[in-house]
């Protein structure tokens, strides 16, 4: 059935006019806007043309290469100033039968106005767009216009000139001719709306004039536009099928906050209530992986990480994060990728991964060439697509040197920046990250420090808020109840792997009190921080090392709003931090404890090195440097040995010290069997 365009021309000028705001015409109002500031776009709420009337809605979503057109032909009468054709009218906020997911995508909405909501994936650089081009006849100097669409260029068949008729040539006047904005954005389904572990589906948008480059690479948007279709071809030759990609017509960046979990107020009043439970910690950690026996530490870590901190911006503008970053390192078989798949299921926008990266994009984000128009896109990586959510990523450890540079900032600033084949942008990588990773040599060995054994930097270990070691060391009784365990999980009992929440209403749970809660510190639970973190470090001055820095002090402030936030509480009391200390020293003191000295020292996570083994290797340099000026070619190995053991110093620990001072370019060995320090050779 054709369009009636008298009655829907009528319907716009009369909806334009009239359709009523508080004290003026709301779109009377906008349209002296868009006099007043110069702009092009008109923006309508589909509600207020639902409510206005309903058959020109239906036209419109059924047949917009129809009436679009029309709704711009009556705002250019309402502003003939401008020039023509450079009004547009864009529609947002489509009924519930017109939102669509990407996969949901069928046959029956081809050319129709259809509205999804996505992340953008990848976004092209914005380029000019040829809509009218000028020609001139070379033969005659007739002056040709010819209306360009968005597929291919078109060229005069013959000059108009009676007198002339020739087909060419023809000289493209660009100048005179009219030019848009254009871009190619690619979005793909939100990492929260897919089950099974399905791959996110993506879709080809368009955009022009006015709405490019509103959207970035991990940008959440909602996109309204009209479905169309370009035939697929091989080798030049044509193909019965079609791709898929959207004429945009209006396009809205969502706030990188807002969490749509949709919460009843069934679903509050039981959140309140659940709050009340003096045991609510223990039954959010009962939650978390119930098919894996123990790791109660790990578990109770990871719900703090899924309530998150409070981010707070400071008077002079610099950001704190509220997110905390956990690292599992452990043996085979301990149940790290079982854990990260969990959350990754459990938490509101998670992104699971590996480190090795499963796109161009990697962890971070990437310059590619873009296959549809030659030119060079931003692409998101993993960080990106998970900003306000989770990042899980297994095996961290074997990602790529690129990804590790951009994951120092994307750890510290929640932002990655990218300078590459002239693309700067800097995009926000809001995530927490839960990552794992296996030692060097696949299993820990017990007489060396856990972090020497991880192939990380050093520097990105120091910005993870909590680093689990996991060990698979034999114990009968241990291992009777973990065998216990599992049979049961495979034998049907239900008790031991039923979450004590559900997961679908502990996201809820999460949503709310991440939206709603936002804990203050207790001046009690101030000074119990305070003294905790003076007292670890008067600790630490007495041997020389340095066991606490602001670095973990902070990740204390996090986790401790984490579990106010938790109890749905707007202030962190002592015993929050009471509870957070004691998690933090059941599992950094692990890690950070120097062997030889008993004591906790930071520079182990700093550095990788205690400081009384860094003391040892500045004294085995010291004695290099004093036994070499007796002799002519440097100082004898074995000297060095026999004056370093009378020292104190154990064999095994010299051996390893000459190796690292010759590592490091401190010393050189001459020739075999003598060693000389660097500046004595100056």
């Amino acid at each position: 059935m054709a369009v009636d365009f008298d009655s829907i021309i009528s319907g716009f000028r009369d909806f334009f006019e009239t359709y009523p705001d508080v004290s003026f015409p709301k779109y009377k109002k906008k349209i002296e806007d868009m006099r007043a500031n110069d702009t092009h776009s008109l923006v309508i709420d589909c509600d207020d043309l639902i409510t206005y009337d309903q058959d020109i809605y239906t036209e419109l979503v059924d047949k917009p290469l129809e009436v679009i057109p029309i709704a711009e032909q009556v705002l250019q009468e309402a502003l003939p100033e401008f020039p023509d054709q450079s009004l547009h009218v864009r529609f947002h906020n489509l009924d519930a039968t017109r939102d669509k997911g990407i996969r949901q995508i069928r046959t029956e909405d081809m050319h129709k106005l259809i509205q999804i909501i996505a992340i953008v994936g990848r976004a092209s650089e914005v380029k000019p767009e040829i809509i009218e081009a000028v020609f001139e006849c070379e033969r005659c100097g007739e002056i040709i216009f010819i209306r360009q669409d968005s597929t291919n260029f078109k060229k005069p068949p013959a000059c108009p000139n009676p007198a002339c008729g020739k087909s060419g040539p023809f000289k493209l006047l660009e100048d005179q001719s009219r030019f848009i904005d254009w871009q190619l954005i690619k979005v793909q389904e939100r990492p929260e709306t897919l089950k099974g572990g399905r791959m996110p589906q993506h879709i080809n948008c368009l955009l022009h004039d006015d709405i490019v480059d509103m959207a970035q690479a991990g940008s959440r948007v909602t996109v309204t536009g009209i479905l169309k279709t370009v035939q697929d071809s091989q080798f030049k030759v044509k193909k019965t099928t079609f791709s898929k990609y959207i004429e945009v017509n209006c396009i809205e960046v969502l706030e990188k906050d807002v969490d749509d979990t949709l919460i009843t107020d069934e679903d509050e009043a039981r959140i309140w209530e659940l709050s009340q439970d003096e045991n609510i910690v223990q039954k959010v950690v009962g939650s978390i992986s119930p098919s894996i026996y123990g790791l109660s530490d790990v578990k109770e870590a990871i719900a703090l990480q899924l309530f998150a901190g409070v981010m707070r911006e400071l008077p002079d503008g610099t950001r704190l994060r509220g997110d905390s970053n956990m690292l599992l390192v452990g043996d085979p078989g301990v149940a790290k990728s079982q854990i990260l798949q969990y959350v990754a299921r459990l938490a509101p926008r998670s992104v699971y991964t590996s480190g090795k990266g499963t796109s161009s994009a990697g962890l971070t984000a990437a310059v590619v060439k873009d296959e549809t128009t030659g030119g060079w896109a931003l692409e998101a990586g993993a960080l990106v697509l998970a900003d306000g959510g989770i990042a899980c990523i297994d095996e961290i450890d074997k990602m790529t040197t690129d990804d590790r540079s951009s994951v120092h900032e994307a750890m510290e600033q929640q932002t990655i920046s990218i300078a590459k084949a002239g693309i700067v942008a800097t995009l926000n990588a809001r995530a927490s990250i839960l990552a794992a990773a296996n030692p060097k040599l696949g299993r820990f060995d017990n007489y060396k420090n856990e972090l020497e054994q991880i192939d990380l930097p050093h520097s990105l270990l120091s910005r993870f808020d909590l680093i689990f070691v996991l060990k698979d060391v034999p114990n009968d009784a241990e291992d009777s109840r973990i065998a216990r365990h599992i049979l049961d999980s495979h034998s049907g009992i239900e008790e031991s792997i039923s979450p004590i929440l559900e997961p679908e209403f502990l996201v809820k749970y999460i949503s709310y009190a991440k939206r709603n809660v936002y804990p203050e510190l207790m001046k009690e639970t101030v000074e119990k921080l305070h003294k905790f973190y003076v007292s670890i470090r008067k600790q630490g001055a007495e041997g020389g090392a340095v066991p606490i820095t602001a670095r973990q002090l902070e990740a204390l402030i996090r986790l401790s709003e984490a579990r106010a936030r938790m109890r749905l509480s707007n202030v962190v009391t002592p015993e929050d931090a009471d509870a957070t200390i004691s998690l933090y020293r059941s599992v950094i003191e692990k890690i950070m404890m120097d062997k030889e000295t008993g004591s906790m020292d930071v520079d182990i996570l700093m550095t990788g090195k205690a400081t009384s083994q860094r003391q040892k290797i500045i004294q085995v340099y010291e004695l290099i440097e004093k036994i070499e000026q007796d002799y002519d070619e440097g100082a004898p190995y074995e000297e060095v040995v026999k004056a370093a053991k009378e020292a104190g110093i154990g064999k095994e620990f010299i051996v390893r010290a000459i190796e690292e001072l010759k590592r490091g370019g401190d010393i050189f060995e001459p020739r075999a069997g003598v060693l000389k320090t660097v500046k004595a050779n100056f």
